[in-house]
């Protein structure tokens, strides 16, 4: 279904409004069906992001660290860790390095966990079952091309000229 159907607008002021509407709107899709599947487990969109970052990490790595490789950068990275302290799926320890620095690292409970969530991969893969491989890779290279160094100075140019 289109996204005129799925929102009942039909009428964009052009092609870029309209893609990026469906962008958001795809968006605001694929994180309810995420979060559907995350709220069995008691898990956040971000938890689940600073847990999957740790799992990756060859070393224990700082708050500051975490949130450099976060999806979402406007969150609050300490206060996200706290929580999964709680939930003692992560925990802190002291930088060896340097003492005025915390670690974090996944535990055993995290990684338990998060090997639960790795049986129910296929189900999230078919959210875009639909797509071919060659979609998905093109997919992924206009995504890339949106984010691009070149797109983001031409938007920050255009809104320091409208200021």
């Amino acid at each position: 279904m289109g996204i005129e159907k799925e929102i009942g607008q039909y009428n964009f002021r052009n092609d870029h409004q309209k893609a990026i509407i469906n962008m958001v709107y795809t968006y605001n899709w694929m994180i309810e069906k995420m979060k559907h599947r995350l709220d069995e487990f008691d898990l956040t969109m971000q938890q689940f992001n600073i847990l999957r970052i740790l799992r990756g990490a060859k070393s224990p790595l700082s708050t500051m660290q975490i949130r450099e490789r976060m999806l979402d950068k406007m969150s609050d990275t300490s206060r996200i860790v706290d929580r999964l302290i709680v939930k003692e799926l992560v925990q802190k320890n002291t930088c060896p390095r340097d003492k005025r620095l915390v670690d974090v690292v996944i535990t055993s409970k995290g990684l338990n966990l998060l090997s639960q969530l790795d049986l129910h991969a296929d189900e999230m893969d078919a959210i875009i079952g639909n797509l071919t491989c060659a979609e998905m890779q093109q997919l992924n290279q206009l995504l890339d091309k949106m984010r691009s160094p070149v797109a983001v100075n031409n938007f920050t140019a255009e809104n320091a000229s409208l200021s």
